[in-house]
């Protein structure tokens, strides 16, 4: 379980109980023993996330460029995945060097320009829809996937769906960029195909970058859209929902992927 139990005092009622929180620890991802980025996360699924960063940061293009991949002990009570890639990727990887310290809730620290910002994906073409007969009983998993947010009310968690309305996988961090990735690196893992995915927050510019990266359509999010991920929705032609709720949802971008609206 990635939470811990600590004692607090509740306030006015002056009761001391048990309360349940999330557990936070850095993690660094190392490329051919150079260490490229730190993130705060939650301690599980760390080579689905290491390799999920991997694709969505365009660091390798598939997954067939990654050799190794260890999880390990590092200083600080936090932890190492260590990757070995190609050598053609690692080559690009030092030429476009980018030094990261990121923070939970935050996708782009540290890049070394605003223009590294942007990775600019390619338009998606529309090769599969989503039945939206199989909405209601989807978002139903996020209490399935969910359980350390359960308890402590502190994470995210992604959920992924096949057009048919059939439940992946699903996965659960602190971070919400995190949680996407571990989940992007999942079903590069598991070889899934068409892929819809759900969303516990809000639809950030980031997150929408990440699902069009790595080739996913369809992205229904429970909070909010920013003005600049609907752009880059748009731009990229990918199907954006959001507040979605019982029944619910708004459609910002390309319906022609839902049936039975």
């Amino acid at each position: 379980q990635a939470y811990t139990r600590q004692k607090v005092y509740r306030w006015p009622s002056g009761v001391t109980v048990d309360d349940a929180i999330a557990d936070e620890v850095p993690i660094s991802i190392t490329y051919n023993g150079i260490s490229h980025v730190v993130m705060m996360a939650s301690p599980e699924l760390l080579e689905e996330f290491a390799v999920g960063f991997s694709l969505s940061e365009r660091i390798i293009p598939d997954i067939s460029h990654i050799y190794d991949i260890q999880v390990k002990e590092g200083c600080g009570n936090g932890l190492v995945v260590e990757m070995e890639i190609s050598p053609r990727c690692f080559f690009k990887l030092k030429e476009h060097r980018r030094s990261m310290v990121g923070r939970t809730g935050c996708g782009i620290c540290g890049v070394e320009s605003l223009k590294d910002v942007e990775l600019k994906p390619e338009p998606l073409e529309h090769t599969y829809q989503f039945d939206m007969n199989f909405y209601q009983p989807a978002m139903k998993y996020f209490e399935q996937v969910q359980k350390v947010g359960q308890v402590t009310g502190s994470t995210h968690a992604m959920l992924a769906f096949t057009p048919d309305g059939e439940f992946l996988g699903g996965t659960e961090d602190v971070g919400r960029h995190v949680a996407l990735d571990k989940l992007i690196g999942m079903r590069a893992m598991k070889k899934w195909g068409p892929t819809v995915v759900f969303l516990s927050s809000r639809a950030s510019y980031e997150m929408v970058q990440k699902a069009a990266v790595t080739g996913i359509e369809i992205l229904f999010a429970i909070s909010a859209p920013t003005n600049r991920a609907l752009r880059l929705a748009k731009k990229c032609d990918l199907t954006l929902c959001a507040f979605c709720r019982d029944n619910r949802a708004n459609i910002y971008n390309a319906p022609e992927r839902l049936l039975n609206l």
